[in-house]
């Protein structure tokens, strides 16, 4: 009993400080505290800048020639497209409308790893998890957006040529991308920069995650999920139960244990990225089906990450 109550302690403060910010987030919605305006600009200079920055300091503070681990990059690297082979057989299996495959598709591999994973990161592990989940981020980001446009793509013939290039170009402009690739020279060569920037800097992505979050918490629509279908449903239940578990047995059964394993987890429990409803919509896809995608793994993350989280204390894996 006391091995399952630490557990449980040690498994709520990391996921409870992130879901509360998010379920704040909510109800400062409800209350009118906080407005579509609001969530559009706090949004933008998350992406655009607070959280490239934290990105940036967390990598080149670190001796990337210790703590860069090519095999985890890898590893990370192929379940994923694994994982989206799988789901393109899934959904001819059980979509029946051809144009929801790619939805579905995207819905069930794409993480928000970028913040919702990013926080959990920094609340179990600190500081010292914070490097490895930003290079992690900085692959995956460029894996999910270019499966995002084969899936949808693949889906919607029609929109392939029209989507293809300005989402490549999204890619190459992407703030997170170029934040990693900005700090691996300065890790490498041991630049050591101004004070004065680095303070600057720490103010800044101190505001990231709280803002991020409850930037999510009022994007919510709880009318797409009253809305929810079989394919976003089905969408939630591989990105957070089934792929999760798989692709973290994986990790497990190669002897990965402690904090790479438990950051590997946190990211691919990570609920579906807000991102993937702007990409679709973009495309001329079923925008509808990617908000219910979004909401019900936003709101069913609370539960499985949780749970997830206190098996890997129980089981003193992490």
């Amino acid at each position: 009993m006391e091995n399952f109550l630490l557990s449980l302690s040690a498994t709520l403060q990391v996921t409870a400080p992130v879901f509360i910010i998010v379920f704040l987030g909510v109800i400062f919605r409800r209350i009118q505290w906080l407005d579509d305006h609001f969530v559009k600009i706090a949004s933008a200079l998350v992406f655009r800048v607070t959280l490239p920055t934290l990105v940036f300091l967390n990598i080149s503070k670190t001796d990337l020639r210790e703590s860069l681990d090519v095999e985890v990059l890898l590893y990370a690297s192929v379940v994923t497209l694994i994982g989206f082979a799988f789901l393109i057989w899934l959904a001819r299996q059980i979509i029946s409308e051809k144009a929801d495959r790619g939805v579905f598709i995207q819905g069930a591999f794409r993480g928000n790893q970028g913040v919702i994973g990013m926080a959990l990161v920094a609340n179990q592990f600190g500081e010292a998890g914070m490097p490895m989940a930003s290079i992690l981020l900085g692959c995956l980001i460029i894996i999910y957006n270019i499966l995002s446009v084969i899936a949808l793509s693949m889906s919607m013939p029609g929109r392939a040529e029209a989507g293809w290039r300005p989402i490549l170009l999204d890619i190459v402009k992407n703030p997170l991308i170029l934040s990693v690739v900005a700090a691996i020279p300065v890790s490498l060569l041991n630049i050591e920069l101004p004070q004065v920037l680095l303070k600057t800097g720490e103010y800044f992505s101190g505001v990231t995650l709280p803002l991020a979050l409850l930037c999510i918490g009022a994007s919510l629509s709880l009318k797409a999920l009253r809305a929810s279908s079989v394919a976003s449903w089905s969408a939630t239940v591989m990105k957070l139960a089934i792929l999760p578990v798989i692709m973290t047995f994986g990790a497990w059964a190669l002897g990965w244990t402690g904090q790479t394993l438990g950051i590997l987890f946190l990211y691919f429990a990570s609920p579906t990225a807000a991102g993937s409803f702007v990409m679709v919509k973009a495309m001329g896809g079923n925008d509808k089906l990617a908000a219910n995608i979004v909401a019900l793994t936003t709101v069913g993350a609370t539960l499985t990450i949780t749970f997830g989280v206190f098996i890997l204390h129980w089981l003193q894996l992490v």
